[in-house]
């Protein structure tokens, strides 16, 4: 099954007989001063969306409150099965995902539906800004889905398990290099990776326009980096959404994946946890 789908094939399969459930999963990481209002994904979905789609929103339904497993630990299964529910998810029919271009919630809402055994889900390759149709500001109200979600469908690492296979296997670091690096570190404890990660950011998978690169190139990077179908790979990031969105890359090019969700909100909020500073993976 394919992860990715472009803005053609989305508007053949939604006049088609079994057309896919939309899921809009627009969201930002924003790092906003005080009094400045914070990104509001309903808003925007509000103004305007692909017809049909259902917004879901990441911070409430696609993760649980922040706490000691990181900034986005897993949702409560119970609370993310209602929602995919209440969006007209069901097992047996394909779901699209999208986001305002990014490709990270998209992603991580992609991660959450296989992981729990969706058989049929893909991401809009560029999201929003390349859908050349129509946009809609009606509400939709689906009929209610029948998906009930079941783990373990696909990889999940946690710490130790992180900490593992950046010994035995690969384990590359989604975020921005200087971020690995520790020569800054905007949102979490401490700065730098985890020992034995390889710097890999998910921003240098896709092309200006925001779409993933061929699967052929994504082939070559990962290979470059170590990352093959010879051995286990597993992606972290700063709290697993942008990982999700180095899986979904991973998967493209034919490569599968282990997510640490936790990943460096939780690594670094340990303060017994060892830290790797600078450019090399040690």
């Amino acid at each position: 099954m394919e992860a990715i789908i472009t803005a053609t094939e989305l508007a053949e399969d939604l006049s088609g007989p079994n057309p896919p459930v939309l899921l809009d999963v627009r969201w930002q990481l924003t790092l906003t001063p005080p009094g400045t209002p914070a990104f509001d994904g309903r808003a925007v979905y509000s103004a305007g969306h692909l017809p049909g789609a259902v917004y879901v929103d990441l911070d409430q339904e696609l993760a649980s409150a922040p706490g000691a497993h990181g900034r986005h630990p897993l949702p409560d299964l119970a609370v993310f099965g209602t929602a995919m529910r209440r969006a007209g998810v069901s097992a047996g029919r394909p779901v699209v995902v999208y986001d305002g271009g990014q490709g990270w919630a998209a992603a991580r809402a992609w991660w959450l539906l296989r992981w729990t055994g969706h058989p049929d889900v893909r991401v809009l390759d560029g999201g929003l800004p390349i859908w050349e149709g129509a946009l809609s500001t009606d509400v939709t109200e689906p009929a209610e889905g029948d998906f009930e979600p079941v783990p373990g469908a696909e990889q999940l690492l946690d710490a130790d398990g992180a900490a593992a296979l950046a010994r035995s296997g690969v384990l590359l670091d989604a975020r921005a290099g200087e971020r690995y690096r520790g020569d800054v570190e905007p949102i979490d404890r401490v700065g730098g990776h985890i020992p034995g990660a390889v710097s890999a950011p998910t921003a240098e998978n896709v092309g200006p326009d925001g779409r993933f690169l061929p699967a052929s190139e994504l082939h070559d990077r990962f290979k470059g980096l170590g990352a093959s179908e010879e051995a286990p790979v597993g992606v972290y990031c700063g709290s697993g959404v942008s990982g999700a969105h180095e899986v979904l890359a991973l998967a493209v090019a034919g490569i599968p994946a282990a997510l640490y969700v936790g990943s460096w909100s939780e690594w670094s909020s340990d303060p017994s946890r060892p830290v790797a500073v600078g450019p090399d993976p040690q």
